[in-house]
């Protein structure tokens, strides 16, 4: 792609029927950073990453890429969910390969590119491997690799890793940042895990309950790679969840550390 996307979302609010999930959110994802959403469940982290993706609609307020109205799904922005949604009848490669097949990509060019992705996430010789054969992190690494292979310009990650047990997320998290750190992509991770929010993210919105509101602001500057037992992670975790404790005040802040 090179169409490099700047994401706003502009007073946003979402309503389904009489229920209002989302109340009056702004923030801005610039080009090539790593952001991330923590909240408690309901909040609408994943409406508006959904939103951002094309999926839906705000009732008030708007979500646009370059000043263009978001309005439906767009192959630059790519979601990927806490389940690895692979077609359990096709092999890895061509699970991976099916948007490539889709925009009708010639075979021998689509094989070259699977494959290369295929051994940027450490899948190389799985390719007539099918899901059900893979572990729960090879499977997500497909996803990953699926996602990545279509070139997006920004990538939207719905708790990816909360399926997986506590070393295969460690793994994937520093994956994750590995594949970021070489390809520049705008990434927009939702999560409850505010430890993987600290050490992947250098922008983390903190919401309210619902109707979920960004109430904190944290800005990183915490040195990759990050340990998460140094001070200034402990500090921030003490932070972020002194505010989730605080969310029910309304109160807002926005700090640097």
């Amino acid at each position: 792609m090179t169409d490099v996307q700047t994401i706003r979302v502009d007073n946003v609010s979402k309503t389904f029927g009489t229920l209002e999930v989302l109340k009056e959110a702004n923030f801005v994802l610039e080009q090539g950073e790593f952001a991330a959403i923590v909240g408690p469940s309901g909040c609408g982290k994943s409406t508006v990453l959904r939103m951002i993706a094309g999926l839906e609609t705000a009732t008030q307020g708007a979500v646009t890429a370059n000043g263009k109205s978001v309005a439906e799904p767009h192959p630059s922005r790519v979601l990927i969910f806490q389940e690895h949604a692979l077609y359990p009848w096709r092999t890895v490669e061509q699970n991976v390969g099916f948007g490539l097949e889709l925009a009708g990509m010639p075979k021998k060019e689509r094989k070259q590119k699977v494959d290369e992705w295929l051994g940027k996430v450490g899948l190389s010789g799985f390719q007539t491997y099918y899901p059900h054969q893979l572990s729960g992190g090879m499977r997500q690494r497909a996803s990953i690799a699926r996602a990545m292979v279509m070139d997006p310009e920004v990538l939207l990650l719905d708790e990816p890793f909360g399926a997986l047990d506590a070393i295969t997320k460690i793994s994937m998290q520093n994956e994750l940042i590995r594949l970021w750190e070489g390809t520049g992509k705008t990434v927009l991770l939702i999560t409850h895990d505010i430890d993987e929010a600290i050490y992947l993210a250098d922008t983390i919105y903190v919401m309210s309950p619902r109707p979920g509101r960004i109430v904190t602001t944290v800005r990183s500057s915490i040195p990759r790679p990050r340990n998460r037992n140094g001070a200034d992670f402990v500090r921030m975790r003490e932070k972020i969840m002194e505010h989730l404790d605080l969310t029910q005040a309304g109160k807002s802040e926005e700090y640097n550390i």
